[in-house]
């Protein structure tokens, strides 16, 4: 089968399921796929039933995908790829058709996307309310309810979240009106834990309010690309904040209208610190010595390679870029690394009458190894992704809403200082902590995070939104200045 735009799908010798070239040419266009544009081969396809009924099925697809590039080495990669199997249409279901295969065993059959259709929702609940398990060793999953979590409900009424990248989410509404819950999917497979589940969880357990409330998660056993087998994280059930706003909406709406954000910077700023706080008390922490901050100067340094290379309007600023990383090298009295967000932003925070604002998905950045992306880090990071997330808001919000830039520009300072501000209340107002104090370790820290972060950006926007690149451009000029 074709795989359109995405390009030309095979499949290995030796894959027999007649899935495979289905999904082959499904899941590219899919939104979670992460390599798109290349062509896909098929490698691997393991399946086991969920249900009774043989309706659910649980499905590791890994396939090879090849980029566009002249002599680009293959990527393999493992993907969930939830179905249900069904031998006649429904039509309840037509958006979330995966294609129809005319014989199977004898008989035609119609394929949906799982998340999508409630039996096997409700066999993922069933999965980690009676903690049962599914399939074998070689492939399978072990349902977990968390200690002390909220009860996992086995008659619900499930709905498919839009605008989810990486993952699937699902909205999950007891029939007994019992608290909601939000379960995510993971579509890309990586053996270890996923920090999502692992670090809200240990949050939650030590009386954080800052993160939803874990209901339970489901592991998996699959086969690797390089054959052996992988043990990691399949999806995760938490609290699901019904009448939250994401932290992007509320910023953005009061750019538009005028409204001044600081009071709320703030208040995010102190619960950021809070989180770090919790999370540098409960997980292991690591000393910022020479080596290890010469290791981030290192990765920082690549960046500015990197980006110059992909953007031509960065060249005439790396040698700037690199003076300003290289001192991180001769940083002292830095904090320790710890355990962070890792991919913070406006869009990972709700906003909760109840709660205040609540911190969600810590996976960090989806395409780095996920053994990268549970190693302590600088928290510092997590504060330079909100600052460059607060200079997004109120350029995107700007021009579009007749708002003046000049305008727009002193709301973002505003924010900036406020959160920084309200950090410091919980963090502390040390050199080590609060990146205020000039020449301070934290400033120099956080400057050289904001620059990395901003180079990023650039080469992101000349991809993919030309229209949007002067926003990092102009951060990166002002960094430097």
């Amino acid at each position: 089968m074709s795989a359109g735009a995405t390009g030309p799908a095979t499949t290995a010798a030796g894959v027999t399921d007649p899935l495979a070239d289905l999904l082959a040419d499904w899941a590219p266009r899919q939104r979670w796929f992460a390599h798109k544009g290349s062509a896909v081969r098929v490698e691997r396809l393991e399946r086991t039933t969920l249900d009774e009924t043989g309706v659910a099925h649980l499905v590791a697809l890994t396939v090879s995908t090849t980029g566009a590039e002249e002599g680009a080495a293959p990527v393999s990669t493992v993907y969930q790829v939830p179905v249900t199997v069904r031998h006649a249409p429904d039509d309840a279901l037509a958006h979330a058709l995966v294609g129809h295969l005319p014989d199977v065993d004898g008989f035609p059959v119609w394929v949906y996307d799982g998340p999508h259709d409630p039996t096997f929702t409700r066999a993922l609940r069933v999965l980690v309310a009676s903690e049962e398990g599914a399939g074998d060793r070689a492939f399978g999953a072990q349902g977990t309810s968390a200690d002390g979590g909220l009860a996992v409900p086995v008659e619900a009424r499930t709905k498919v979240l839009s605008g989810e990248q990486s993952n699937t989410s699902l909205v999950i509404t007891p029939d007994d009106g019992g608290p909601a819950l939000i379960a995510k999917v993971f579509r890309v497979l990586n053996a270890g834990d996923n920090p999502d589940v692992v670090v809200q969880t240990v949050l939650a357990g030590a009386g954080c309010e800052r993160v939803p409330r874990p209901a339970g998660w489901v592991d998996g056993t699959w086969t690797a690309p390089d054959g052996t087998r992988a043990r990691g994280h399949l999806a995760h059930l938490t609290e699901f904040l019904a009448g939250s706003e994401d932290a992007w909406r509320v910023a953005t709406a009061a750019v538009a209208g005028g409204r001044a954000f600081g009071t709320e910077a703030a208040a995010l700023g102190r619960a950021t610190a809070e989180v770090h706080a919790v999370l540098a008390g409960t997980l292991p922490t690591e000393p910022a010595t020479p080596e290890r901050l010469a290791a981030v100067a290192d990765a920082l340094a690549a960046r500015v390679a990197w980006a110059a290379a992909e953007v031509p309007a960065l060249r005439e600023l790396a040698g700037a870029a690199r003076e300003r990383v290289e001192a991180v090298r001769s940083v002292t009295g830095a904090p320790d690394l710890q355990r962070v967000h890792g991919d913070y932003h406006l869009g990972q925070v709700l906003h909760s009458a109840a709660r205040g604002w609540v911190l969600l998905d810590f996976e960090g950045e989806p395409l780095r190894p996920l053994a990268e992306r549970s190693l302590p880090d600088l928290a510092l990071r997590d504060v330079a992704g909100m600052l460059r997330s607060f200079d997004y808001a109120g350029s995107s919000a700007g021009p579009a809403a007749g708002v003046d830039p000049e305008a727009a520009r002193a709301w973002t300072l505003a924010c900036r200082e406020a959160f920084l501000a309200g950090y410091a209340e919980v963090a502390g107002t040390g050199p080590a902590t609060d990146a205020r104090v000039e020449g301070s370790p934290a400033q120099v820290l956080l400057g050289a995070l904001e620059l990395d972060k901003a180079l990023y950006e650039v080469v992101y926007e000349a991809r993919n939104r030309p229209t949007w690149l002067e926003v990092p451009l102009g951060a990166v000029r002002r960094l430097l200045s």
